[in-house]
């Protein structure tokens, strides 16, 4: 919710500091820029971190930095310290794949789908109260009161830390057979059940904990490699002919769905306020309020997004699901290639919205459930780090094109990036509905 927030924000806050320090279009949208060119450089170092040093130290890092620096940018004294904040907050906001990999590695196989989507809601939920409180406190108070009270959740998320449990297969993974142990019986309790008797047995020779009887709690697999601590050993790891086609293809789809879904976002802004600009015949009484009201309207239709992602994804497998959800959002995206009414645009930018949003959940499920856990966050990161180059480039597209009354070519290169997309779903290796996680590359492979 937090990293939809501060997201989110960038659609509103940039006209506001545009008008009250007179900055120039490029100037505004650097503002957007600089947040996902954090993410970049966030995306791949935090990965790295929660893959060597453990899941809990990487959600504490990321919750640090995120929760400082998006508070210090409500108190910017000039667009030149608005700018940095705004960056390393972007930094920061690049730990998103640290907490879905968390979560992932407690969620159990046969709901896994499920409760990803779940997870995927409060994304949804941070949007739309975005928007929300944009259209009460813009106009009242300041883009400074929106981004002070836009910080919030990052606190919140801070404080919540502190309840975490480490990922047990983290700890298996490194050897930590005591540690994993403790972990599962405290899983156990919340749940108010016990542990099954048996025997937790390490990949790693002469490390075991014998809690009773001869039962392997969690498995062993032969002819593995041992996680590796070098993050170039982990960037080579996902390069290699085991993760190769994984990695490539996971990078299409994270480039694919972050510029199609940010430009989705940006292009509800711009065609809300610069319609009259461009055609004639336009709503010339189009206002803030306007624009307001389409962003939450389209923040909105991220809810049935939402639901059907979870009906699908665990039925009809994950990347049915994908090129389903990709048919529909280009069908939807098509018309706007020439100029609507307002009201046939902000419907057909709900629909769009709904199905891409819908492909971007999935994909934050399927992405992680093909990497094994000594290389997942880390894949997921650098895959995440792929989209937010997509992000960097996105207001260069859907601000400047059709600001520059070139709709047109903008809707129709997002057509292209869909159609991209959803090819690159077909050529994944497998399907990963119904299959457990994996935990270490396998070298046969």
């Amino acid at each position: 919710m937090a990293e939809a927030m501060e997201v989110m924000i960038l659609s509103f806050i940039g006209p506001s500091v545009k008008s009250e320090w007179g900055l120039s279009s490029g100037q505004e949208s650097l503002l957007t820029t600089v947040v996902f060119a954090g993410m970049l450089v966030g995306a791949y170092s935090w990965g790295l971190l929660a893959d060597n040093y453990g899941r809990r130290m990487g959600l504490l890092s990321v919750a640090v930095v995120t929760s400082l620096f998006a508070l210090l940018s409500a108190f910017s004294p000039n667009y030149i310290s608005l700018v940095l904040f705004r960056m390393v907050a972007g930094i920061g906001l690049g730990g998103g794949p640290v907490y879905s990999s968390w979560f992932l590695e407690f969620v159990p196989v046969r709901n896994r789908g499920f409760w990803m989507v779940i997870f995927s809601t409060f994304w949804t939920i941070g949007t739309i109260l975005e928007a929300s409180l944009a259209w009460i406190i813009i106009p009242t108070l300041g883009w400074r009161w929106l981004l002070a009270l836009s910080s919030i959740p990052c606190f919140a998320a801070l404080i919540f830390y502190f309840l975490t449990l480490e990922s047990p297969r983290y700890l298996y993974l490194n050897g930590r057979i005591s540690d994993t142990h403790n972990v599962l019986k405290k899983m156990a309790a919340i749940n108010g059940t016990e542990l099954p008797p048996g025997t937790l047995v390490s990949g790693r020779k002469n490390e075991e904990y014998t809690p009773s009887e001869n039962t392997h709690l969690l498995s062993t697999r032969k002819h593995e490699t041992e996680i590796t601590k070098s993050p170039f050993s982990s960037i080579f790891t996902l390069l290699s002919s085991s993760l190769l086609k994984t990695t490539l293809l996971s990078w299409a789809v994270y480039f694919g769905n972050s510029f199609s879904y940010y430009g989705i976002v940006l292009m509800t802004s711009e065609l809300s306020s610069g319609q009259s600009k461009c055609w004639p015949h336009a709503n010339e009484a189009a206002d803030d309020s306007s624009l307001y009201r389409n962003v939450f309207i389209t923040s909105i239709a991220e809810v049935p997004g939402l639901v059907l992602s979870a009906v699908l994804v665990d039925k009809v497998g994950r990347r049915i699901s994908m090129v389903i959800m990709y048919s529909l959002g280009f069908v939807f995206l098509s018309p706007l290639i020439f100029h609507q009414h307002e009201l046939i645009t902000t419907s057909l930018l709900f629909g769009s919205r709904m199905f891409i949003i819908g492909t971007y959940t999935v994909a934050g499920i399927y992405c992680p459930e093909l990497y094994p856990t000594s290389v997942r966050t880390t894949g997921v990161g650098v895959a995440s780090a792929v989209g937010r180059i997509a992000g960097m480039i996105c207001p260069l597209v859907a601000v400047g094109l059709v600001s520059g009354c070139h709709q047109m070519a903008a809707v129709s290169l997002f057509e292209v990036v869909i159609i991209m997309s959803g090819i690159s779903v077909l050529f994944f290796p497998v399907e990963t509905k119904g299959r457990k996680l994996s935990d270490i590359v396998d070298v046969n492979n």
